[in-house]
């Protein structure tokens, strides 16, 4: 283990007093505080090295000189230092399910991996749950359930890890009951590198007296790899009061309804399939406000391309509402209503909670799998352009991949009840969010894969450059469902970024920070926020 130099890791007055002004102060971390457990280093000689320097997505195999794997935030300070010191461009992993290559493409040298930091605790000091980075969704939730009784509204896939999913926003089936998990964010601690080329170990939190605010503020939404590393998230709800973990976060349904329906292709006309999505965009245009009675129901509409063979809906609501059962019911009816056809019943069941987390009907791709995906936010309804195109390229028949498809969820409700500026999260007024996506599994299939997806997207939305651009209508695209082709022209003609699409009027603010905690740059990808009139291309390679 390379040894970490006392000079670096001074104590109190004595380590505020080698910041500069405008650094601002933290919290030291000492040398003599290193226990016997060294950082792992996996290197292409080692077994491991082959699983390690991939994530999710198949289509990208990264090839770091090391993968660094790190049980404690020393073990961060340390890569994070060492990593600066040399000149290593260093990358973040925790789950793994980034969209892109933003940990594997060519020019990363080191991988940060903290899948080991799993810690899922009560900190009575700041009356907050602790939850580490490497800590999937899945075990959150089983943790926080099963000792306090309480839990994070999160996203939906249970092996997706903490670490990215929360500081991108962290949304998911309970959304719209009770808002999404950065709400929830009362702190942070990060490693950041100051500007003289430091590693500290800084926490932030919400309170407005907090010199570090902004840089909690900045992980309410603002994405990974950007900032710092995230060694542990404090998780308290707005308003809480005293030291009950079991009031600290909401409490879950005791159970929901799932549900799932299909309609077979071979019945839908055009005519009927944009009756469907007239349907489905009007009932959520009438039933997301933050106040509305169906705010505990969530679904998924999957227009799957007709080599599928089906149209499903899958749906979830909470089974303590009033009335949760008809509400159901009726949702199901009115996205079906005036098409002629009876949909295939394939369930519809009441399942306790905590295993209904882990219902297929939402969760992510298999981890096997190649894909691409796309994403809007929607604020109405779609438009006759958005309909037409989606038709025209679900049922194309020089395309067969039955596990391409729109993958349509709701929006509104409790997520709607948040400034759009009070996090980082600047899309606060949509209904809908959702993505084109496709996935497929043999690296022979990723051009015509990748070609449906961008035509598909950029066709749906002609009118506006390609891209969904904030409009009446849609309100950009979201962070953690990366798409580097925001960036290219060919695919993106509107002259907005993909920042601009990302992060909306609050983009400003999130690149002030940027200029505050990493005013060197050190943390950075393809897509990375850059403070004000810095260079938007991606780090050489």
């Amino acid at each position: 283990m390379t040894t970490l130099h006392r000079r670096r890791f001074l104590t109190g007055a004595a380590a505020a007093a080698t910041l500069t002004t405008a650094a601002p102060f933290v919290a030291p971390v000492f040398a003599e505080a290193a226990a016997s457990t060294p950082l792992t280093d996996v290197t292409p000689s080692d077994g491991r090295y082959e699983d390690l320097r991939r994530g999710t997505n198949q289509r990208f195999t990264g090839s770091p000189q090391r993968i660094r794997v790190a049980t404690e935030p020393r073990h961060v300070v340390q890569a994070v230092q060492d990593a600066h010191d040399a000149g290593r461009r260093l990358v973040v992993r925790s789950g793994g399910h980034c969209y892109e290559d933003f940990t594997t493409s060519t020019n990363v040298q080191e991988v940060l991996d903290l899948t080991q930091m799993q810690d899922i605790s009560y900190d009575p000091v700041h009356r907050a749950f602790s939850v580490q980075p490497g800590a999937l969704l899945g075990q959150v939730y089983d943790r926080l359930y099963r000792r306090w009784g309480v839990y994070l509204p999160a996203g939906n896939c249970p092996t997706v890890g903490a670490g990215g999913h929360i500081q991108g926003g962290g949304y998911g089936s309970m959304s719209r009951r009770d808002g999404l998990a950065v709400d929830h964010l009362y702190g942070v601690e990060v490693v950041v590198v100051d500007g003289g080329g430091k590693a500290w170990l800084v926490t932030a939190t919400r309170e407005a007296s907090d010199p570090n605010r902004d840089l909690w503020w900045a992980h309410t939404g603002g994405g990974g790899g950007n900032f710092g590393v995230v060694t542990r998230y404090l998780l308290r709800s707005e308003g809480v009061t005293g030291n009950d973990p079991g009031t600290a976060l909401p409490t879950p349904p005791q159970a929901v309804y799932l549900s799932e329906v299909a309609w077979p292709w071979a019945q839908l006309t055009e005519e009927r399939f944009t009756r469907l999505m007239w349907n489905h965009g009007t009932w959520h245009e009438r039933n997301s406000a933050p106040d509305s009675p169906y705010r505990t129901l969530f679904s998924q509409l999957k227009p799957f391309h007709k080599s599928n063979g089906y149209v499903v809906l899958d749906s979830l609501i909470d089974a303590g509402t009033a009335g949760a059962e008809a509400k159901l019911d009726s949702y199901i009816q009115a996205v079906g209503a005036g098409l002629g056809i009876t949909p295939e019943r394939r369930q519809h069941r009441r399942i306790p909670w905590l295993h209904a987390v882990q219902w297929p009907g939402f969760t992510g791709p298999d981890p096997t799998v190649r894909f691409k995906g796309k994403s809007v936010y929607a604020r109405r309804t779609y438009t006759d352009t958005q309909v037409a195109a989606a038709y025209r390229h679900l049922t194309r028949d020089d395309y067969h991949n039955p596990s391409a498809l729109l993958m349509i969820a709701s929006y509104g409700g409790r997520l709607n009840a948040v400034a759009s500026d009070a996090t980082a999260v600047a899309q606060r007024d949509s209904i809908l969010k959702y993505q084109v996506v496709s996935m497929w599994n043999d690296a022979t299939d990723d051009d015509a894969n990748l070609a449906w997806v961008r035509a598909c997207y950029r066709d749906m939305f002609a009118g506006t450059g390609g891209v969904p651009a904030p409009s009446a209508t849609n309100d950009g695209c979201f962070v953690n469902y990366a798409d580097v082709d925001l960036d290219d022209p060919q695919w993106n003609a509107s002259g907005l970024s993909a920042h601009d699409l990302y992060y909306g009027k609050n983009l400003p603010r999130l690149q002030r920070a940027k200029a505050r905690w990493d005013p060197t740059g050190f943390f950075s990808h393809a897509q990375s926020i850059r403070p004000a009139g810095a260079s938007r291309t991606a780090p050489a390679k």
